[in-house]
Protein backbone atom coordinates (compact mmCIF):
# COMPACT_ATOMS: atom_id res chain seq x y z
CA UNK A 1 0.00 0.00 0.00
CA UNK A 2 2.67 2.49 0.62
CA UNK A 3 4.65 1.86 -2.52
CA UNK A 4 0.95 2.35 -4.23
CA UNK A 5 0.71 5.52 -2.76
CA UNK A 6 3.79 6.52 -3.56
CA UNK A 7 3.36 5.45 -7.01
CA UNK A 8 0.50 7.92 -7.14
CA UNK A 9 2.60 10.71 -5.65
CA UNK A 10 4.85 10.58 -8.46
CA UNK A 11 2.68 9.80 -11.18
CA UNK A 12 0.76 13.25 -9.94
CA UNK A 13 4.25 15.27 -10.28
CA UNK A 14 5.24 13.63 -13.52
CA UNK A 15 1.38 14.55 -14.83
CA UNK A 16 2.01 17.84 -13.34
CA UNK A 17 5.89 18.48 -15.02
CA UNK A 18 4.55 17.67 -18.70
CA UNK A 19 1.09 19.65 -18.02
CA UNK A 20 3.49 22.97 -16.79
CA UNK A 21 6.41 22.26 -19.55
CA UNK A 22 9.13 21.96 -17.06
CA UNK A 23 10.30 21.20 -13.47
CA UNK A 24 10.61 24.53 -12.11
CA UNK A 25 7.50 25.87 -13.17
CA UNK A 26 5.91 22.18 -11.74
CA UNK A 27 7.62 23.19 -8.67
CA UNK A 28 6.40 26.54 -8.58
CA UNK A 29 2.70 25.06 -8.54
CA UNK A 30 3.58 22.11 -6.27
CA UNK A 31 5.04 24.10 -3.53
CA UNK A 32 8.27 21.58 -3.89
CA UNK A 33 11.63 22.57 -4.94
CA UNK A 34 12.95 21.49 -8.25
CA UNK A 35 15.25 19.08 -7.33
CA UNK A 36 12.53 17.34 -5.19
CA UNK A 37 10.14 17.23 -8.55
CA UNK A 38 13.06 16.09 -10.45
CA UNK A 39 13.64 13.12 -7.49
CA UNK A 40 9.86 12.24 -7.97
CA UNK A 41 10.20 12.17 -11.48
CA UNK A 42 13.41 9.62 -11.33
CA UNK A 43 11.92 7.43 -8.83
CA UNK A 44 8.96 7.06 -11.21
CA UNK A 45 11.51 6.27 -13.96
CA UNK A 46 13.09 3.66 -12.04
CA UNK A 47 9.99 1.56 -10.72
CA UNK A 48 8.70 1.40 -14.56
CA UNK A 49 12.34 0.75 -15.95
CA UNK A 50 11.81 3.03 -18.42
CA UNK A 51 12.67 6.68 -19.56
CA UNK A 52 9.69 9.26 -19.68
CA UNK A 53 11.48 12.19 -20.63
CA UNK A 54 14.16 13.33 -23.09
CA UNK A 55 16.01 16.45 -20.50
CA UNK A 56 18.63 18.84 -21.33
CA UNK A 57 19.26 22.09 -20.03
CA UNK A 58 16.95 24.20 -22.64
CA UNK A 59 14.48 21.85 -23.59
CA UNK A 60 11.98 18.38 -22.14
CA UNK A 61 10.47 16.20 -24.27
CA UNK A 62 8.57 12.77 -23.74
CA UNK A 63 9.76 9.84 -25.03
CA UNK A 64 7.25 7.14 -26.17
CA UNK A 65 7.37 5.37 -23.12
CA UNK A 66 6.84 8.78 -21.80
CA UNK A 67 3.65 9.29 -23.85
CA UNK A 68 2.27 6.29 -22.88
CA UNK A 69 2.48 6.70 -19.30
CA UNK A 70 1.75 10.52 -19.05
CA UNK A 71 -2.00 9.72 -20.34
CA UNK A 72 -3.01 7.43 -17.61
CA UNK A 73 -0.95 9.45 -15.65
CA UNK A 74 -3.49 12.54 -16.62
CA UNK A 75 -6.12 10.61 -16.28
CA UNK A 76 -5.12 9.28 -12.74
CA UNK A 77 -4.78 13.41 -12.00
CA UNK A 78 -8.33 14.09 -13.65
CA UNK A 79 -9.67 11.72 -11.16
CA UNK A 80 -8.11 13.09 -7.85
CA UNK A 81 -9.79 16.84 -8.72
CA UNK A 82 -13.13 15.39 -9.58
CA UNK A 83 -12.84 13.32 -6.40
CA UNK A 84 -11.59 16.29 -4.70
CA UNK A 85 -14.85 18.47 -5.91
CA UNK A 86 -17.45 15.57 -5.17
CA UNK A 87 -15.95 15.53 -1.69
CA UNK A 88 -16.26 19.66 -1.60
CA UNK A 89 -19.50 19.38 -2.89
CA UNK A 90 -20.82 16.97 -0.01
CA UNK A 91 -19.31 18.80 2.75
CA UNK A 92 -19.62 22.03 1.94
CA UNK A 93 -22.73 24.57 1.91
CA UNK A 94 -24.80 24.12 -0.89
CA UNK A 95 -23.67 26.46 -3.77
CA UNK A 96 -24.15 27.31 -7.13
CA UNK A 97 -26.46 26.60 -10.17
CA UNK A 98 -29.36 24.04 -9.40
CA UNK A 99 -31.39 23.13 -12.42
CA UNK A 100 -34.54 22.04 -11.72
CA UNK A 101 -37.80 21.14 -13.74
CA UNK A 102 -41.79 20.79 -12.75
CA UNK A 103 -44.77 20.79 -14.27
CA UNK A 104 -46.41 24.54 -15.09
CA UNK A 105 -49.01 24.17 -12.94
CA UNK A 106 -47.22 22.21 -9.89
CA UNK A 107 -44.36 25.05 -10.44
CA UNK A 108 -46.91 27.63 -10.15
CA UNK A 109 -49.35 26.59 -7.63
CA UNK A 110 -46.70 24.97 -4.77
CA UNK A 111 -43.12 25.44 -6.03
CA UNK A 112 -42.76 29.29 -6.65
CA UNK A 113 -44.16 30.30 -3.53
CA UNK A 114 -41.40 28.19 -1.83
CA UNK A 115 -38.47 29.04 -3.47
CA UNK A 116 -38.00 32.87 -1.55
CA UNK A 117 -37.58 30.52 1.13
CA UNK A 118 -34.91 28.15 0.46
CA UNK A 119 -33.07 30.71 -1.02
CA UNK A 120 -32.96 32.64 2.11
CA UNK A 121 -31.59 29.32 3.88
CA UNK A 122 -29.23 28.85 1.30
CA UNK A 123 -27.91 32.11 0.25
CA UNK A 124 -24.80 30.61 -2.37
CA UNK A 125 -27.47 28.95 -4.01
CA UNK A 126 -29.18 29.68 -7.18
CA UNK A 127 -32.36 27.67 -8.63
CA UNK A 128 -32.61 27.31 -12.54
CA UNK A 129 -36.31 26.69 -12.84
CA UNK A 130 -37.82 25.72 -16.06
CA UNK A 131 -41.74 24.65 -15.74
CA UNK A 132 -42.60 21.98 -18.56
CA UNK A 133 -45.56 20.05 -19.43
CA UNK A 134 -43.69 16.94 -20.69
CA UNK A 135 -41.35 14.76 -19.10
CA UNK A 136 -37.66 15.40 -19.57
CA UNK A 137 -34.48 13.30 -20.00
CA UNK A 138 -32.05 14.88 -16.55
CA UNK A 139 -28.83 13.39 -17.83
CA UNK A 140 -29.59 14.77 -21.72
CA UNK A 141 -31.13 18.32 -20.49
CA UNK A 142 -28.50 18.70 -17.98
CA UNK A 143 -31.38 19.18 -14.97
CA UNK A 144 -30.24 18.31 -10.94
CA UNK A 145 -34.02 17.59 -9.81
CA UNK A 146 -36.99 16.83 -11.83
CA UNK A 147 -40.18 17.58 -9.91
CA UNK A 148 -43.07 14.94 -11.11
CA UNK A 149 -46.43 12.78 -10.45
CA UNK A 150 -45.50 9.25 -11.20
CA UNK A 151 -46.07 6.42 -9.33
CA UNK A 152 -43.38 4.19 -11.06
CA UNK A 153 -40.45 6.36 -11.28
CA UNK A 154 -38.04 4.95 -13.79
CA UNK A 155 -35.52 2.13 -12.59
CA UNK A 156 -32.75 4.57 -13.81
CA UNK A 157 -33.30 7.08 -11.45
CA UNK A 158 -33.54 7.91 -7.61
CA UNK A 159 -36.82 8.80 -6.39
CA UNK A 160 -37.39 10.37 -2.86
CA UNK A 161 -41.28 10.88 -2.57
CA UNK A 162 -42.61 13.92 -1.42
CA UNK A 163 -46.28 13.29 -0.33
CA UNK A 164 -49.47 12.64 -2.42
CA UNK A 165 -51.79 14.48 -4.45
CA UNK A 166 -55.84 13.92 -4.39
CA UNK A 167 -57.80 14.79 -7.55
CA UNK A 168 -60.61 17.19 -7.90
CA UNK A 169 -64.00 17.45 -10.45
CA UNK A 170 -65.02 20.89 -10.83
CA UNK A 171 -66.87 23.49 -13.35
CA UNK A 172 -67.39 27.36 -13.19
CA UNK A 173 -70.89 28.31 -11.34
CA UNK A 174 -71.50 29.57 -14.74
CA UNK A 175 -71.27 26.58 -16.36
CA UNK A 176 -73.67 25.30 -13.49
CA UNK A 177 -76.34 27.60 -13.90
CA UNK A 178 -76.71 26.37 -17.75
CA UNK A 179 -75.66 22.63 -16.99
CA UNK A 180 -77.44 20.30 -14.23
CA UNK A 181 -74.73 19.57 -11.48
CA UNK A 182 -73.47 15.50 -12.13
CA UNK A 183 -73.94 13.70 -9.04
CA UNK A 184 -72.83 10.14 -10.29
CA UNK A 185 -69.69 9.93 -13.16
CA UNK A 186 -72.51 8.07 -15.10
CA UNK A 187 -74.22 11.41 -15.49
CA UNK A 188 -70.68 12.97 -16.87
CA UNK A 189 -72.17 11.55 -20.30
CA UNK A 190 -74.16 14.41 -20.96
CA UNK A 191 -71.90 16.60 -19.97
CA UNK A 192 -68.38 18.78 -22.00
CA UNK A 193 -65.46 17.74 -20.04
CA UNK A 194 -62.56 19.54 -20.72
CA UNK A 195 -59.73 16.85 -21.08
CA UNK A 196 -55.78 16.59 -20.40
CA UNK A 197 -53.25 15.73 -23.16
CA UNK A 198 -52.95 12.89 -25.36
CA UNK A 199 -52.92 9.80 -24.78
CA UNK A 200 -54.37 10.52 -21.37
CA UNK A 201 -57.95 12.18 -22.92
CA UNK A 202 -58.03 8.88 -24.78
CA UNK A 203 -58.64 7.14 -21.07
CA UNK A 204 -61.72 6.46 -19.16
CA UNK A 205 -62.21 8.90 -16.11
CA UNK A 206 -61.70 6.91 -13.20
CA UNK A 207 -64.04 7.93 -9.75
CA UNK A 208 -64.15 5.88 -6.40
CA UNK A 209 -67.22 4.46 -5.60
CA UNK A 210 -68.58 1.93 -2.70
CA UNK A 211 -68.53 -0.71 -4.87
CA UNK A 212 -64.89 0.15 -6.47
CA UNK A 213 -63.40 2.21 -9.15
CA UNK A 214 -66.17 3.77 -11.89
CA UNK A 215 -65.51 3.88 -15.18
CA UNK A 216 -66.82 6.73 -17.41
CA UNK A 217 -66.03 7.51 -21.10
CA UNK A 218 -67.02 11.32 -21.20
CA UNK A 219 -66.43 13.72 -24.61
CA UNK A 220 -65.84 17.44 -24.59
CA UNK A 221 -64.84 20.39 -27.36
CA UNK A 222 -61.10 20.96 -25.72
CA UNK A 223 -58.37 18.70 -25.14
CA UNK A 224 -55.35 20.80 -23.68
CA UNK A 225 -52.24 20.18 -22.22
CA UNK A 226 -51.19 20.68 -18.69
CA UNK A 227 -53.70 21.22 -15.96
CA UNK A 228 -52.94 25.20 -15.79
CA UNK A 229 -54.87 24.96 -19.35
CA UNK A 230 -57.69 22.84 -17.87
CA UNK A 231 -58.26 25.43 -15.05
CA UNK A 232 -58.14 28.55 -17.36
CA UNK A 233 -60.81 26.35 -19.48
CA UNK A 234 -63.48 25.86 -16.18
CA UNK A 235 -63.07 29.46 -15.05
CA UNK A 236 -64.61 30.49 -18.74
CA UNK A 237 -67.29 27.99 -17.71
CA UNK A 238 -66.87 25.77 -20.96
CA UNK A 239 -67.54 22.71 -18.92
CA UNK A 240 -66.39 20.24 -15.76
CA UNK A 241 -62.50 19.08 -15.52
CA UNK A 242 -60.60 17.00 -13.05
CA UNK A 243 -57.86 19.17 -11.15
CA UNK A 244 -55.17 18.39 -8.73
CA UNK A 245 -56.31 19.84 -5.38
CA UNK A 246 -52.93 22.06 -5.62
CA UNK A 247 -54.47 23.86 -8.39
CA UNK A 248 -58.07 23.69 -7.52
CA UNK A 249 -57.54 24.66 -3.93
CA UNK A 250 -57.51 28.81 -4.25
CA UNK A 251 -60.57 28.63 -7.09
CA UNK A 252 -62.54 26.16 -4.61
CA UNK A 253 -62.01 29.07 -1.58
CA UNK A 254 -62.86 31.98 -3.65
CA UNK A 255 -66.36 30.15 -5.36
CA UNK A 256 -64.53 30.48 -8.44
CA UNK A 257 -65.38 26.79 -8.66
CA UNK A 258 -67.45 24.18 -7.25
CA UNK A 259 -66.44 20.96 -6.32
CA UNK A 260 -68.66 18.33 -8.37
CA UNK A 261 -69.87 14.62 -6.84
CA UNK A 262 -67.36 15.18 -3.54
CA UNK A 263 -69.23 11.57 -2.70
CA UNK A 264 -67.34 10.24 -6.08
CA UNK A 265 -63.88 11.59 -5.83
CA UNK A 266 -61.72 11.08 -9.30
CA UNK A 267 -58.82 8.64 -9.04
CA UNK A 268 -56.24 10.70 -11.10
CA UNK A 269 -53.99 8.97 -13.00
CA UNK A 270 -50.63 9.36 -10.50
CA UNK A 271 -50.93 9.80 -7.27
CA UNK A 272 -47.62 10.37 -5.90
CA UNK A 273 -45.44 13.47 -6.43
CA UNK A 274 -41.81 12.81 -6.39
CA UNK A 275 -38.28 14.25 -6.32
CA UNK A 276 -36.29 12.45 -9.38
CA UNK A 277 -32.70 12.66 -9.70
CA UNK A 278 -29.73 10.99 -11.07
CA UNK A 279 -28.56 7.96 -8.68
CA UNK A 280 -24.82 10.06 -8.89
CA UNK A 281 -26.40 13.54 -7.70
CA UNK A 282 -27.90 11.45 -4.30
CA UNK A 283 -25.17 12.74 -2.08
CA UNK A 284 -25.21 16.51 -3.74
CA UNK A 285 -25.26 19.10 -1.43
CA UNK A 286 -27.94 21.26 -3.66
CA UNK A 287 -29.64 18.52 -4.79
CA UNK A 288 -30.40 17.51 -1.45
CA UNK A 289 -30.80 21.20 0.03
CA UNK A 290 -33.67 21.26 -2.40
CA UNK A 291 -35.30 17.86 -1.75
CA UNK A 292 -35.21 17.91 2.39
CA UNK A 293 -36.13 21.56 2.15
CA UNK A 294 -39.41 20.34 -0.06
CA UNK A 295 -40.07 17.47 2.52
CA UNK A 296 -40.51 19.53 5.30
CA UNK A 297 -42.61 22.27 3.26
CA UNK A 298 -45.02 20.32 1.75
CA UNK A 299 -45.84 17.61 4.25
CA UNK A 300 -45.31 20.26 7.36
CA UNK A 301 -47.79 22.53 6.50
CA UNK A 302 -50.14 19.51 6.05
CA UNK A 303 -50.70 19.72 2.34
CA UNK A 304 -50.51 17.14 0.03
Amino acid sequence: MRRTMRWLTEMGVFAKVVEAGGFGRAAAQLGMTASAVSKHVSRLEAGLGVKLLHRSTRAMSLTEAGQAVHAQCALLAQAAEAAQAAAGRLAGAPRGVLRVSASVAFGHCRLLPLLPGLLARHPELRVDLVLLDRFVDLAEEGFDVVLRLTDHPSEALAARPLGEVGFVLCAAPSYLERHAAPVHPDDLTQHNCIRQGLPASQEPWRFESEGGPVRVRVAGNAVVSGSEAVRQLLLAGLGCGILPDFVAVADLDAGRLVRLMPDHPPLGPFRRLNALYLPSRQGDAKVRALIDYLVERLRGDGSK
